[in-house]
């Protein structure tokens, strides 16, 4: 059995591929690398056999029809050997000397009397045209080199909140949650990150900069205008997330910081959707807007209330076109203030 399985979901990715695997490779015969073809059209594919007979055991190929980046993590958790499970995407990559020190620290936990379930730590923005580069730490909400639970956590800023980036979770742990993502979906990486944390008991923070995000490409998923002609896909996945805050009140409710974080984690989900709509300018989207509040309510109402009413959710819903104003220019704001993309 392997320390760690890192999933690369790979669609059309020759142009990054070798340069991720190749930062995950001096994790040695400890970690499994699998390189998740998703239907790609270009060399994808022969680039990660290339990489499999040269690593044998050590990378592995899946090879899929197309099904999403969703579809791709859930390949790579159905076959991951790992006792631990990380996603990488094809663009991205890791710093070696955080990675090293990440996989001891991993080392130190197998064998041992404390489970677990969860491992976080910093990751870059590596933005297209920057000069500086913004770190995403959590040493002012989580305790550093410690294993602590949720009573230990602290509050998180806005816009400073765990990606599927920033962490590991248990293998089996994941897949004891029933975690599945939707197929022919992008966004589903707020799905992963956030569903199975009721189910997380004990955390560990390395204030290390792990995991190197590249960002600010014109046909990127995060990029504003693309999210705007993929909004249905964005409101499917807030849906799901609503759905699974009221279907699982019990479950959350068992631990309160825990709820907490859920809560405002969907919050700045259901924000960026309404101001996406709200930025499209059209007549069919401002009436998913007000769609998507209503579900929330349906769905929830104390938890629509909560959030309807609260900082964000308040300036997403002032009225008329001056009201949609101020909150296009709030978000404005917040993009300077969080580097959003």
């Amino acid at each position: 059995m392997k320390l760690l399985t890192v999933a690369i979901p790979s669609y059309n990715s020759e142009c990054y591929l070798s340069k991720c695997i190749e930062s995950l490779l001096p994790g040695g015969n400890d970690v499994e690398i699998i390189v998740v073809n998703d239907g790609s059209k270009d060399r994808t594919s022969e680039i990660g056999h290339e990489y499999e007979a040269k690593y044998p055991g050590i990378v592995k190929v899946i090879d899929k029809p197309n099904g999403g980046h969703g579809s791709a993590v859930n390949a790579g958790l159905a076959a991951a050997s790992g006792l631990y499970y990380k996603v990488v995407d094809s663009d991205d990559w890791v710093k070696e000397s955080a990675y090293l020190a990440v996989l001891d620290k991993l080392r130190e936990f197998v064998g041992s009397s404390t489970v677990l379930d969860m491992m976080i730590f910093n990751y870059v923005y590596e933005k297209e045209g920057a000069k500086r580069k913004k770190v995403m730490r959590y040493n002012h909400a989580l305790p550093v080199n410690k294993v602590f639970g949720w009573n230990e956590v602290g509050h998180f800023r806005t816009g400073k909140y765990m990606l599927m980036h920033s962490v590991i979770f248990r293998t089996k742990m994941l897949r004891e949650c029933g975690i599945n993502l939707p197929e022919h979906t992008f966004y589903v990486d707020n799905i992963f990150v956030w569903e199975p944390l009721p189910y997380v008991k004990n955390m560990y923070y390395m204030d290390v900069n792990f995991y190197r995000y590249y960002i600010g490409r014109d046909d990127q998923s995060v990029n504003e205008k693309v999210m705007i002609a993929r909004i249905d896909q964005q409101l499917r996945v807030n849906k799901i997330m609503i759905d699974y805050m009221a279907d699982n009140k019990k479950l959350i409710a068992a631990k309160p910081a825990c709820k907490r974080y859920m809560i405002n984690y969907l919050d700045i989900i259901t924000t960026v959707s309404s101001i996406m709509l709200i930025l499209s300018g059209t007549e069919e989207n401002l009436a998913k807007k007000e769609e998507l509040w209503k579900y929330l309510k349906n769905k929830d109402a104390s938890l629509f209330y909560r959030l309807r009413f609260g900082f964000l959710g308040g300036g997403m819903n002032l009225p008329g076109k001056g009201g949609r104003k101020l909150s296009v220019e709030g978000y404005r704001i917040a993009q300077k203030i969080f580097h959003f993309n």
